[in-house]
């Protein structure tokens, strides 16, 4: 059994800036958390936060969970990767996710067509700008380079910034059994934004997949899987899966379309698919509060640590049995600390 490490998820921003995020990244190191990280949906970037609150810390890894693949081109990309490590002294982990057909086509206005071979060619071309040993070209589909017709000016370029690190480690956010492959193959980890240490064998032949093919880079020994573990800490379990429905019930229901949701599909991978299906079905006829109302306890504990201290205690031996290396914990301080004296 590996150690189990902690990271801070900040996320992505609500309506504004979350009162406090400096407090609890200060917390957090001082706790002897291993990082802290940041994401982004259609509203902040996870950049800028990432690079301001992660300026006061000295000794946390900075991730990004996750950048999504359409909000930049992958050169643009690799610039920003190259720029923060430099900044942070070689802290740097770059978390990279697809996203999904509505946010992509509906507020970055292009196409989710061929998910998998555009999330190949990104990663390529990111380690390419990052490795800086010669001029950049992409002959794929999707990213091209140098752009073919135009003026015909265009040359592949180096880098003009020398970088840091040549190895920054690049996360792939991943639910589908072929994109889960995919990050096993060709990433350092996998970000599974909903982790259940009781279904996570489902996800198995897929990882063992991607390790397996030629020129994989890591194994299982050396791979890192972060899991988000909310962490709702409440003598009254109930109470606490309450305060934890609502976002379950945005992603299963809200967060893609009936037809194509991949955070409803996981639900449904871990047996939950009746109880997914009614949380959709309320939801998108605009009952939110029944939706949240419909998520079972029982999925609740499956992918969250909710209730009593000792019960999560109790819980956390699940967690640090699993392939998790990382858990991403939010909340307050005292939440923090908490998890600090449970797991570290």
């Amino acid at each position: 059994m590996r150690d189990m490490k902690l990271g801070l998820q900040l996320g992505y921003w609500g309506s504004g800036p979350p009162a406090g995020a400096e407090e609890l990244v200060a917390e957090a190191e001082r706790l002897g958390f291993d990082s802290i990280w940041t994401a982004e949906a259609y509203g902040s970037d996870a950049l800028t936060p990432l690079s301001w609150w992660g300026s006061r810390t000295r000794s946390v890894r900075l991730g990004t969970a996750l950048c999504q693949l359409s909000a930049r081109t992958p050169t643009a990309m690799g610039m920003a990767a190259l720029t923060l490590d430099h900044l942070s002294g070689g802290r740097f982990v770059l978390g990279l996710g697809v996203s999904g057909p509505q946010v992509v086509e509906g507020w970055y206005g292009q196409s989710f067509e061929r998910p998998l071979g555009r999330t190949r060619e990104y990663v390529d071309i990111v380690r390419q700008v990052l490795a800086r040993e010669a001029p950049v070209t992409n002959d794929g589909p999707n990213y091209p380079l140098p752009y073919p017709g135009g003026t015909g000016l265009g040359k592949p370029l180096k880098p003009i910034v020398h970088p840091l690190r040549k190895d920054i480690p690049i996360i792939l956010g991943a639910e589908g059994p072929k994109n889960v492959a995919l990050a096993a193959e060709v990433a350092d980890g996998w970000f599974p934004i909903f982790f259940s240490p009781n279904a996570v064998k489902a996800f198995e032949p897929s990882l063992a997949e991607g390790f397996a093919r030629e020129g994989a880079r890591r194994s299982a020994e050396d791979f890192e899987v972060i899991a988000f573990a909310p962490t709702v800490i409440d003598d009254d379990l109930e109470r606490a899966a309450d305060s934890y429905r609502p976002f379950l019930a945005l992603y299963i229901g809200g967060m893609g379309a009936k037809s194509m949701n991949f955070h409803f599909d996981v639900f449904a991978r871990m047996g939950y698919e009746a109880e997914a299906r009614k949380v959709q079905d309320l939801y998108l006829e605009g009952h939110k509060d029944e939706a949240a109302a419909a998520v079972p306890t029982s999925l609740v504990e499956d992918v969250a640590l909710i209730g009593p201290k000792e019960k999560i205690r109790d819980d956390l031996e699940g967690w640090k049995e699993s392939i998790a290396t990382t858990l991403l914990v939010s909340g307050s301080t005292e939440t923090l600390q908490t998890m600090a004296e449970l797991v570290l």
